[in-house]
């Protein structure tokens, strides 16, 4: 569990420029003028800045250090995931685990995959609900950035805050969005990743085995952009109204709920805001989106 909790440490720390990037774009914040280039068709189009421009940018503001704003409450964040999934298995363990295998027929087979999703969906939800106080505190700390406040600065200092300002359920804001993205992702993936090596994946070909072992990866990639807006939901929930710009117009209206959220963003077309830092498309008629 040690080398787990290290490992998850070393990844969030070296991927946190990322969704450092990310969540600037998913709050709407441009800073940089779009620059004309040219799609797969030949034709002139506005792009906006890629994720190395962002960070470019990033770095001259603030410095390379300022690449980990929000580093600190990201780490504990991913500690207490990790803790809480072992305590969680440990506590609850999957009796008589068994990998679903092409020699199973179809029901036993089904019985074993929804057995699993079940066990692997109870741990992530109590991980979630443990850990994202402190994913609240690390996303607030981050879009500092668009209105240069400094009023989250320290952990405790910004358990403090939140708590006189919003109660308990502040720490929790966004947290439902973020909990059903986590349900459906896991039910399509591993059901989708099932029905396909079952049906799909023919056990006379030479290969099937090697192309069952990627489905549910390939699968995973497929779903997690079709559960995109439940992430992109919940990061602006934990940030809306907070007392920060990021949280207030002209970037966002003050949200009474989660669905409010998901309606303001479909209507605006920008329930995928975010999903990708390389090749963006300046929407019209511009890159930033004031309340009508």
């Amino acid at each position: 569990e040690g080398l787990f909790v290290v490992l998850g440490a070393g990844l969030a720390a070296a991927s946190h420029p990322l969704l450092y990037v990310k969540l600037l774009v998913q709050v709407g914040h441009e800073p940089l003028p779009p620059t004309v280039g040219r799609n797969v068709l030949g034709r002139k189009v506005l792009y906006l800045p890629g994720f190395f421009t962002y960070v470019r940018h990033i770095v001259e503001v603030d410095g390379k250090r300022g690449l980990f704003r929000g580093l600190t409450p990201r780490l504990i964040s991913s500690t207490l995931s990790t803790i809480t999934r072992g305590s969680v298995k440990k506590a609850f363990p999957l009796e008589d685990m068994e990998h679903v295998s092409n020699k199973d027929d179809v029901k036993t087979s089904l019985r074993k995959v929804v057995k699993e999703t079940s066990h692997e969906m109870m741990m992530q939800c109590v991980s979630r609900v443990v850990s994202h106080p402190l994913h609240v505190i690390s996303m607030r700390c981050m879009v500092q950035f668009v209105g240069r406040e400094v009023k989250y600065s320290g952990v405790f200092s910004s358990i403090g805050r939140i708590f006189k300002e919003e109660g308990i359920l502040g720490f929790f804001v966004g947290l439902l969005p973020h909990i059903l993205g986590d349900v459906i992702f896991l039910w399509c993936c591993n059901l989708l990743a099932h029905f396909i090596n079952t049906y799909a994946v023919d056990d006379n070909f030479s290969q099937a085995s090697v192309i069952r072992s990627y489905t549910k990866f390939v699968m995973g990639i497929a779903v997690s952009m079709l559960t995109y807006p439940f992430l992109l939901v919940g990061d602006l929930m934990a940030v809306n109204n907070c007392g920060l710009r990021a949280g207030l117009p002209p970037y966002a209206p003050t949200f009474t709920s989660w669905i409010h959220c998901w309606r303001y963003l479909s209507a605006q077309g920008q329930l995928f805001r975010g999903s990708s830092l390389l090749f963006r498309r300046a929407p019209m008629p511009a890159a930033c989106f004031p309340i009508d």
